[in-house]
């Protein structure tokens, strides 16, 4: 089954998907994670089909977002338990992990889907009849992640970056909308950015790109107060914010998050220009012509 396809909504988005994905049936701990590995690795069955875990919600979603790299699966889960639950099965392998509350959003690249493979394997034994050499087809067929990988865009509903309505300049109803929009093509670029720009990686400037996009989309136009405001930046250092989450170590932290949010800051008012010079144009090529920039973020 392509997870791509699918367009559900309310209850039966969680109950769809453990059914593509056995390991949601499991609870994250010791006795999880030890099951995980059978049926993520070996394509065995949870003990138990129970979802008691999860709350769920008639808002939640998994419907496919279009882009320029092709479709991509997009999970909305309302409650913030169900979000959290989510990645630390999908995304930690069914151990029990902090989720920073910052975070509210992943893309989880690369997730094992055995009802792709299983279903291979009807069409290949019934093609070439049952006594055809399943190993050797399993081994050629695997060896090309895209026929049996999904990777699924993971969205919670609440503010961006965990930034209050009134703080980012809005109603509390108009900015869960703008954050919903944000958060979803924020994940979609990083989804499109590593399919057509896989040698381009680095933390922190995929995070500058998929904001900008993700404000151009929910705006119409690029705001470089709210970019700032996301990761906790400006002209003079670190004020708080999401920039913290890409910088590593203990030792002169409080130095390099300062010296690396001036570069940021000035990348932001860079990115400012860029945009507004572009026109009309879909968040996804104000994207790809940021990407452009990236050589000089490197020289900087």
């Amino acid at each position: 089954m392509d997870v791509a396809q699918l367009s559900l909504r309310g209850r039966e988005v969680l109950p769809a998907l453990a059914e593509i994905y056995p390991q949601l049936y499991l609870t994250p701990g010791e006795e999880g994670a030890e099951l995980y590995k059978s049926v993520v690795l070996s394509g065995e069955d949870a003990p138990a089909h129970s979802l008691e875990h999860f709350l769920g919600s008639e808002e939640d979603s998994c419907l496919a977002e279009d882009t320029p790299a092709g479709k991509a699966a997009v999970i909305t889960l309302r409650q913030r338990a169900d979000f959290e639950l989510f990645l630390q099965i999908m995304a930690n392998r069914c151990q029990k992990v902090s989720i920073p509350r910052t975070q509210g959003a992943a893309i989880l690249d690369g997730v094992i889907n055995w009802t792709r493979i299983r279903s291979h394997k009807e069409e290949f034994l019934r093609a070439d009849g049952p006594d055809a050499d399943w190993g050797e087809e399993f081994k050629r067929f695997t060896s090309r992640g895209s026929n049996f990988k999904d990777a699924l865009i993971v969205l919670s509903v609440g503010p961006y970056s965990a930034i209050p309505a009134k703080r980012a300049g809005f109603s509390e109803e108009d900015w869960l909308s703008a954050s919903h929009i944000i958060r979803k093509t924020h994940e979609c670029t990083h989804f499109l950015c590593r399919r057509l720009f896989p040698d381009k990686k680095d933390a922190v400037w995929d995070e500058l790109v998929a904001d900008a996009a993700g404000i151009y989309a929910a705006l119409g136009r690029y705001d470089r107060t709210l970019a700032d405001l996301f990761l906790g930046v400006d002209g003079k250092g670190y004020s708080g914010g999401r920039l913290e989450n890409y910088v590593d170590g203990p030792e002169d932290r409080t130095e390099r998050l300062d010296a690396l949010a001036v570069k940021v800051h000035r990348t932001l008012c860079r990115f400012e220009g860029i945009i507004a010079s572009l026109g009309e144009v879909s968040p996804y090529e104000a994207a790809s012509r940021l990407e452009e920039e990236i050589e000089c973020w490197k020289q900087h």
